[in-house]
């Protein structure tokens, strides 16, 4: 019964995004007046919103978006919080005052606004963004974590009033189609969120995407807290610790694994305490330990991970661009004490080529997949021409591992390239 009861429910919610994908001719369309108009009708929740902490960047976003509640409901504050894509339901975009929204409450909710609008054209992200809004302004709560979804400065998030703080992770090539086509186009529409006199934490950038934000931060009046200026994190024991102008923070292993993590949780920390909402040092380093975000270095138990011997790892990461492809090289080069194979999947357009170039050197065999429900998939061959031949085809997930399975020796298998794909993996190992 509760299974059938979950199936309509789905039903239902797919039904309204179906609807929704004929309201736009374009998926993704830069522009702020559709929803402000939107907004309008619905008697603008977006002013009447906790404290806002606004999240920007092209990798890390979700991870540190997740290191923030985690440290913020560590302190005792209720926490709403906006992310996106999903993985495997759609209510993971909606987190409500610590519970993600249920089936009832999303589909209602949905229901209602696309009433409201009335037909009007207007994309999916900018519906489902004017859903979180109403879903979250009744609801009191103590902070509300907003993850930008492309870009910064026309992305649907960026009607709120000033946030009580920004954060920017990790910026690096990615949706140049829609962004520009230089890491400085690319900063400065990233840097849109940016507020007069409201703080931002920076993450570690290269020098040029550095520039960009200290223009438009002294442009706008807001106080930039950069990294390895105002804050830092380095190895310390068996953790990392923190360091800004309070002193030195000893924190423990993170629970996201990867040293880039070190980084996001950086800037969690660097954004709450601008914040001024006051959590402590206990809680940071609780949150430090309990941030919870899938497909982030996942390392996978289920039904996927038998199809392996025993004793063999099976991890899951969303990486996609040349950025993340830098830092999952940088992972891969601390597993030399056994081989490592690739299964990648990536979504059509992307730079994959790019995203392959620091990998392949890591990897004993690479296989290029495309799951049969995977959006936008990009074909096997493309992939396979992407890692210069290098890669072999798997078609599938399953029938990669089972002959990677073949290998003798125990060996790590990291599937990644998409975080379509990784939804479509969490699906098959759950």
């Amino acid at each position: 019964m509760l299974r059938d009861n979950a199936a309509r429910m789905s039903a239902r919610i797919d039904g309204i995004v179906a609807r929704l994908h004929g309201l736009h001719p374009r998926l993704i369309d830069l522009s702020l007046d559709r929803l402000l108009a939107l907004l309008e009708k619905l008697g603008h929740p977006e002013r009447r919103l906790p404290p806002v902490i606004h999240v920007a960047g092209t990798n890390g976003k979700g991870s540190t978006c997740a290191f923030l509640r985690a440290m913020a409901e560590a302190a005792g504050m209720r926490v709403h919080v906006y992310t996106s894509p999903h993985l495997v339901r759609f209510n993971e975009r909606i987190r409500i005052a610590g519970r993600l929204v249920s089936d009832e409450a999303l589909a209602a909710a949905m229901e209602h606004v696309e009433q409201v609008n009335d037909r009007a054209p207007i994309t999916v992200f900018e519906v489902i963004t004017a859903v979180a809004f109403h879903l979250f302004a009744p609801e009191p709560a103590e902070l509300c974590v907003l993850e930008v979804g492309l870009g910064g400065r026309g992305d649907a998030t960026n009607v709120i009033p000033p946030p009580v703080a920004c954060a920017i992770t990790s910026i690096s090539l990615d949706h140049r189609e829609l962004l520009g086509d230089t890491l400085a186009e690319i900063a400065r529409e990233k840097a849109g969120i940016i507020k007069p006199s409201v703080p931002v934490a920076v993450g570690a950038q290269p020098a040029e995407v550095v520039g960009v934000l200290r223009e438009e931060a002294n442009r706008r009046g807001a106080a930039l807290l950069l990294r390895d200026r105002d804050w830092s994190v380095a190895p310390a024991g068996g953790g990392f610790s923190y360091t800004d102008a309070q002193g030195t923070l000893a924190l423990p292993p993170a629970s996201l694994p990867g040293r880039h993590q070190w980084d996001n949780a950086g800037i969690a920390i660097a954004a709450l305490r601008a914040s001024g909402l006051g959590t402590d040092d206990a809680a940071i380093r609780a949150g430090t330990t309990q941030a919870e975000w899938p497909a982030r270095m996942q390392r996978l138990h289920g039904r996927l991970s038998h199809l392996l011997p025993a004793g063999w790892e099976l991890w899951l990461d969303g990486g996609h661009n040349p950025g993340a492809g830098i830092v999952l090289a940088e992972h891969l080069a601390r597993w030399s004490d056994r081989p490592v194979h690739l299964v990648v999947g990536m979504k059509q357009a992307k730079d994959s080529a790019e995203f392959l170039r620091p990998l392949l050197p890591h990897a004993s065999t690479v296989w290029a997949v495309a799951e049969p429900d995977q959006h936008l998939a990009m074909p096997v061959d493309a992939i396979v021409a992407a890692s210069g031949g290098v890669a072999r085809p798997g078609p599938l997930v399953a029938d990669a591992l089972r002959a990677i399975a073949g290998d003798p020796r125990p060996a790590r298998v990291l599937i990644c390239g998409s975080l379509y794909l990784a939804g479509e993996v969490l699906k098959q190992d759950s």
